[in-house]
């Protein structure tokens, strides 16, 4: 990790937390942030893989802490919030991006299944957001950032409570921005798609899947975590001040495809 010469993001010295920081886009998110000279809270269930991620990042010479935390539980997360708060001080940004997926038909698809996703994916990211809005607050400024989904944005057919929770987090963003904007907290999302992480690393072992998701993006690529992660620093930063409510796409252009797809001999490709 290098951190940059310059602060033209104005995170220099900034305490970042970000949920789901042990692996995919939180780690990206995590050490972008690092290298932007923000002192960053790893957030995970997964503690071992959290410090291990903090260790390495505090060996190039960031300043970071691994924090155990289930957001599904308030306790946890009250309690993660204040020894952030101890140890790196008030929080400036939170990237909220701790997610789960429980795949199954909304005709079969088991309660406790739909509940744990909700917990995570939706009910996670309140809790986390009214426990570090908090430190916000008082300093008189602050930035959350909700990953969300393009799921939110189309149905996806089995996917469980995933695109209902993910479209729950783009109205709750919202109303973030609306209720906590007067108080200097900004709340912004993001809805990633066709994203190369731990929940879809199975499917491109199938021969042939990527490159059928590289066609029905404008960009022709699938994204990497990387791609989220400078979206995600950008909106956590000063320099996206009176960004306050956005729903912000990054999905190669897929959003933009639909027309296409739809065949027409002698004219596209991609169909």
């Amino acid at each position: 990790m290098t951190t940059r010469q310059s602060d033209w993001l104005g995170l220099q010295g900034r305490v970042c937390a970000v949920t789901g920081a042990a692996s995919g886009i939180g780690a990206a998110t995590a050490r972008e942030l690092a290298a932007a000279g923000a002192k960053v809270a790893l957030l995970d269930r997964d503690a071992k893989g959290a410090e291990t991620l903090s260790a390495e990042l505090n060996a190039a010479g960031a300043t970071t802490l691994a924090v155990q935390c289930d957001i599904a539980s308030e306790a946890a997360v009250q309690t993660a919030a204040r020894t952030v708060q101890q140890k790196l001080g008030p929080c400036y940004a939170l990237i909220n991006n701790a997610g789960m997926l429980r795949p199954g038909g909304l005709s079969d698809v088991s309660l406790d299944d739909w509940n744990a996703v909700l917990a995570v994916n939706l009910t996670g990211y309140l809790l986390c957001a009214r426990a570090f809005a908090v430190q916000m607050r008082e300093a008189g400024t602050g930035s959350i950032v909700n990953v969300a989904s393009i799921s939110a944005l189309t149905p996806q057919s089995a996917s469980g409570a995933y695109s209902a929770s993910k479209a729950g987090v783009l109205l709750m963003s919202r109303q973030m921005a609306v209720e906590w904007g007067a108080q200097g907290i900004r709340s912004n999302a993001i809805c990633p798609g066709m994203i190369r992480t731990s929940l879809s690393a199975k499917f491109y072992e199938v021969p042939g899947f990527e490159a059928k998701r590289a066609a029905v993006t404008a960009s022709r690529r699938v994204g990497e975590p990387q791609d989220i992660a400078d979206v995600a620093v950008f909106l956590a930063s000063p320099r996206s001040a009176y960004v306050n409510g956005a729903e912000l796409s990054v999905d190669g252009g897929m959003s933009s495809m639909l027309m296409d797809m739809v065949p027409r001999p002698g004219f596209n490709t991609t169909a």
